[in-house]
């Protein structure tokens, strides 16, 4: 599976898939004018990634702000990971915020009621 990579702009984020070694990255900030139509390829990538997946995933959230159309979007991109989980491999997401940014700080929260993968919070 060929890796999907996007350079981040000043609104949308940087995007690193790698379908081989299960790493993932997304990176930025999230404000694009229409997020579904940002993440609708990223969502129809996971989809091919989850039929044909290493047994291990890892997906790295470095994101600085993201709006609340983001917020669907990425809620949606992270069920399509939940399936992973459904069939026995491991997923984990790691959620960096900046130590003053409550506001990220209490979306990683909020994902982890919101999805059923494990969360670690990371701060920097």
């Amino acid at each position: 599976m060929e890796n999907l990579a996007l350079k981040g702009t000043p609104k949308t984020p940087m995007i690193h898939f790698d379908g081989l070694s299960g790493k993932f990255e997304i990176s930025g900030r999230s404000i694009p004018e229409n997020s579904a139509n940002f993440y609708l390829p990223l969502i129809h990538w996971v989809e091919q990634y989850v039929s044909t997946s290493v047994p291990q995933t890892v997906i790295h959230v470095r994101l600085e702000y993201f709006n609340t159309s983001s917020l669907k979007s990425v809620v949606v991109l992270f069920r399509r990971f939940e399936k992973l989980i459904k069939s026995g491999r491991k997923v984990e997401i790691f959620w960096y915020y900046e130590e003053e940014d409550e506001d990220m700080f209490e979306s990683g929260e909020d994902f982890k009621l919101l999805i059923k993968i494990p969360i670690q919070l990371i701060k920097i």
